[in-house]
């Protein structure tokens, strides 16, 4: 049996320098993110495409309902790849399971550019897409986690937050690249083209990042943090799952509400605002690709200044800034959103994405240095998945079923406004601890 190891604070102002061995491994794990949302995101903005081909009907929100019920589907695994995958990874090391999930995911992604459609096969085509969705999901329950936890273990004392930020700064591109690939094609294809094989082309693409990040991990080791608890486990049985359950529950449950509202954000943003925009509002899928890709390139930018002073400031104090700011500006923000105006368009996401990366800067770091080395992968695995499976791969469902419901374009705010109300209260009112500086 385990007992955690006592937290110790080390001066905030200790002077650290990062090896060559410890940029690699950002690296490999800002590299090892972008993948993984590459393969997720490219479904959220390709909802649209993806639902007139595996689900046809005459009602086209309800095709999309049931595309992003397809996109829920990959969530739904995660926490089950979660607890294999951390489980693992405690037990023989980040490094070998993270070549296994982004092996994993870029294949399932490059398969679903491979899949017959609806047209082609009839109802064996959407089966063969949740499959991948699936597997997608089941592999990313591991990946999410472990390179953000293999960063955390390499990173400077002082600078976990921004290390941390950057990788995860990574998951914003994807709907940059994704969106701008998509939009050339688009531009440059006709429709029947796109519509038949161009769509086809990103996800294709997938595969072949994945054997570009395998090249960066190779060069990378474990960190002497997790190679001193190797050690100490090394002739005992030893059951990592056992021991997150016995020593983590009250902290697991701290993360999955702490995550619950920026996998909404996330999602909201990377997953959901191209078709929302698109059907909410009218604007084209060039104008709905363009007005997402400029709110992500800001959030790749803005997160690691949020982390930066998520490292001075401490993590709580960003995550009760943040909660406040998505609080009072989620409504104005969807009402922009869905104005029918591109430049208005554009200037809710940028509204949005600046309280997301205000609460990014606590949240991120919070997620993983709230947990001992020995348990690390498999509990902070288990809470992300838990949450991002109940509130971020829903959001898009709920949004759209939302705006069905009701009528009112701008009811996903809503929803967004009250999630933040809650956890707000939540963080201020609970014994949510503060991990900036701490050392296990």
């Amino acid at each position: 049996m385990t007992t955690q190891q006592p937290v110790v604070a080390v001066a905030a102002d200790t002077p650290q320098h990062s090896s060559g061995m410890q940029k690699r491994v950002l690296a490999g794990g800002s590299i090892g993110q972008f993948i993984e949302f590459y393969d997720f995101t490219l479904y959220g903005i390709s909802a649209v495409t993806l639902a007139n081909l595996f689900f046809p009907g005459e009602n086209a929100l309800a095709s999309l309902l049931a595309t992003f019920a397809t996109f829920g589907v990959a969530f739904l695994i995660r926490p089950l790849g979660g607890i294999f995958f951390g489980a693992l990874g405690d037990r023989i090391g980040r490094r070998k399971v993270l070549f296994i999930t982004l092996l994993s995911i870029g294949t399932a992604t490059t398969l679903i550019g491979l899949l017959p459609t609806y047209g082609a096969i009839g109802v064996l085509a959407p089966v063969l897409l949740v499959l991948c969705r699936l597997i997608q999901g089941f592999s990313a329950g591991g990946e999410s986690v472990g390179a953000p936890a293999f960063v955390f273990e390499h990173a400077p004392l002082s600078r976990r937050g921004f290390w941390i930020n950057v990788t995860l700064a990574a998951t914003a591109l994807p709907s940059v690249v994704g969106g701008t690939l998509i939009l050339v094609l688009s531009s440059t294809m006709s429709a029947d083209d796109f519509t038949s094989y161009g769509w086809r082309i990103p996800f294709l693409l997938a595969l072949p990042m994945a054997f570009f990040g395998l090249w960066i991990r190779a060069k990378t080791e474990e960190s002497p943090a997790f190679q001193q608890v190797l050690a100490k486990h090394e002739h005992k049985e030893y059951s990592p799952i056992r021991e997150a359950f016995r020593e983590n529950r009250i902290r697991m449950l701290q993360v999955i509400f702490v995550l619950a509202l920026t996998a909404m954000g996330f999602y909201f943003l990377s997953g959901y605002f191209v078709s929302y925009v698109q059907t909410s509002s009218d604007l084209s899928r060039e104008a709905s690709l363009l007005a997402n890709a400029v709110a992500m390139a800001l959030y790749a930018v803005l997160l690691p200044i949020g982390g930066i002073i998520g490292d001075r400031v401490g993590r709580k104090p960003m995550l009760i800034a943040g909660s406040l700011a998505l609080a009072v500006l989620s409504i104005p923000c969807f009402m922009l959103v869905t104005s029918g105006s591109l430049p208005l368009a554009i200037l809710g996401q940028l509204l949005f994405v600046v309280p997301m990366c205000i609460y990014g800067g606590g949240c991120y770091t919070f997620f993983v240095e709230i947990f001992t080395t020995e348990t690390r992968f498999t509990s902070a695995a288990i809470s992300y998945n838990v949450a991002y499976a109940a509130f971020g791969g829903t959001a898009p469902f709920i949004g759209t079923m939302l705006v069905s419901n009701t009528g009112h374009d701008a009811a996903p705010g809503f929803y967004m406004a009250t999630a933040a109300v809650i956890v707000l209260l939540l963080v201020v009112f609970t014994k949510l601890p503060e991990t900036r500086q701490r050392v296990s």
